[in-house]
């Protein structure tokens, strides 16, 4: 039955009930209250190291993640990105499965070993031609390219990794130079890949490449290079880039939701986005570091050098945030105002034990970024879930992703239609890949993928999107 039909069914139904006492809603929604934005943008999003494999073709360097992947008992299964998905070798058929489903942008990143093998030095002139051919191939599709420069696979030859200044800058003459080639084509372009990833899961925990467990002190100064890369990154796109290239970056924040709806915890919420990405965004956006950061970490602050908080904070054109988990937060007598509560065994999740289900902290990730920095425009980077993905009959029934997705989009969706400057989504992700440590035991695709023989198939959640897609609603 169409939603619209539904819809009228419901009113008669109301109308019986009401005459025989039964209290309905007054005002049923009307299906336009269901449609996005008229100008919002759709997209998918996947990262270089995930997808692409063939990481000895086309002259390209080892990657720090190549390193890691193949050190014993880091990822999953001993698995790798040698071969991922080979979109490197099929890209013309991952833009087909694109322009099937009707998206009018596609988030990409660069794989920066393919551009410098060494991080820095002479330029790989096969690399450039490789995503010139994508950015060609997306474009004659009818599809925009949103290219992120850095999405974690950082070159092994680099001296210190991210420990070392040096490298953000180095990777500030790398995303200049690529912006340079590419923007007589593509004007839209974010500096990194979720900062807290590649600097805390790499250097604090040690789950992620390069595997170290560092000492405070260590970890916040990685920190600290990570964002000057970012401003680093944006001054040198902006300097080489042809004028009118927007420029910013994609983030995963900590997003706290209010427990209740009221004042009191609104601003907990408030206050926590802010203290909780002291080190991250909220450098970014305001141009320094909070008194409360510095303070709380003490010997171990970052040094920061003159102007470095200058470069960091550069102005940037839109902020795109990785949303998926939510974490919960109430109102408290505390000197920050806030107190977060902690996930109990109850609280649902998707396959990946990390992906607690909230849907409201799509909400509520727009809305406190939006009043505490009133950034220009704002794009969902990634969201999406990990499930089982049983494949049976050459169908993949993923129902358990359509009602997340379809959960998260409800409050996207209302967050655009308050006036948020929410402008557009890109869904995490095309296709099934490598998962970083979790190697290939977790599914995010709307697309299957056989990694045995690399066919993709379409999910159920591929059909749905497509429908969302067409519609510009809820469906």
């Amino acid at each position: 039955m169409d939603r619209r039909d539904f819809i009228k069914t419901g009113l008669t139904a109301g109308a019986s009930l009401a005459a025989a006492g039964t209290p309905v809603l007054a005002a049923p929604l009307h299906p336009q209250d269901l449609r996005f934005p008229k100008d919002f943008l759709w997209g998918c999003a996947t990262a270089a190291y995930q997808i692409e494999g063939a990481v000895k073709e086309g002259g390209r360097g080892q990657t720090n993640w190549d390193v890691f992947s193949h050190t014993p008992g880091r990822v999953a299964n001993g698995d790798t990105g040698d071969i991922a998905c080979d979109s490197y070798n099929r890209f013309n058929e991952d833009i087909g499965l694109l322009k099937a489903l009707g998206v009018k942008a596609y988030r990409m990143s660069i794989a920066w070993s393919r551009i410098f093998p060494n991080g820095r030095g002479t330029p790989n002139q096969a690399g450039i031609d490789y995503y010139n051919r994508v950015v060609d191939a997306l474009l004659a599709a009818g599809i925009k390219p949103y290219i992120t420069m850095f999405h974690w696979d950082l070159p092994q030859a680099l001296p210190g990794g991210w420990q070392s200044r040096d490298t953000a800058y180095a990777f500030a003459d790398y995303a200049g130079f690529m912006a340079g080639k590419l923007s007589d084509r593509v004007d839209q372009f974010m500096t990194v890949n979720e900062l807290r990833c590649f600097t805390d899961l790499g250097h604090q925990t040690g789950i992620h490449a390069p595997g170290l467990k560092l000492a405070p002190a260590e970890v916040n100064q990685v920190r600290h290079h990570g964002v000057l890369a970012h401003g680093l990154g944006v001054q040198a796109i902006r300097a080489h880039a042809k004028a009118g290239t927007r420029i910013g970056i994609a983030d995963n924040s900590n997003f706290y939701v209010p427990v209740i709806e009221t004042p009191e915890h609104i601003d907990a919420a408030m206050k926590a986005v802010r203290r909780e990405n002291a080190m991250f965004l909220t450098a970014i956006m305001e141009g320094k570091y909070l008194d409360s950061y510095m303070t709380e970490q003490g010997a171990a602050a970052p040094k920061v050098r003159a102007g470095d908080m200058a470069i960091i904070g550069s102005p940037i054109d839109f902020v795109a945030i990785n949303v998926y988990a939510p974490s919960y937060v109430r109102a408290d007598a505390s000197e920050a105002g806030y107190a977060i509560l902690p996930h109990l065994p109850s609280s649902p999740r998707m396959a990946s034990p990390w992906l607690y289900v909230g849907p409201e902290v799509a909400y509520w990730s727009v809305r406190t970024i939006s009043e505490l920095w009133k950034p220009k425009a704002l794009y969902i980077s990634e969201n999406g879930c990990s499930a089982d993905d049983p494949i049976a009959n050459g169908r993949v029934d993923d129902a358990d992703r359509v009602m997340y997705l379809r959960n998260y989009l409800a409050e996207f969706r209302r967050a655009a239609v308050e006036g948020y400057p929410l402008k557009g989504y890109f869904l995490w992700s095309l296709m099934d890949n490598f998962e970083w440590a979790d190697g290939y035991t977790k599914r995010f695709g709307i697309h299957y993928v056989d990694f045995a023989t690399q066919k993709r198939t379409p999910k159920l959640s591929a059909a749905w999107y497509r429908e969302l897609i067409r519609r510009n609603e809820l469906v």
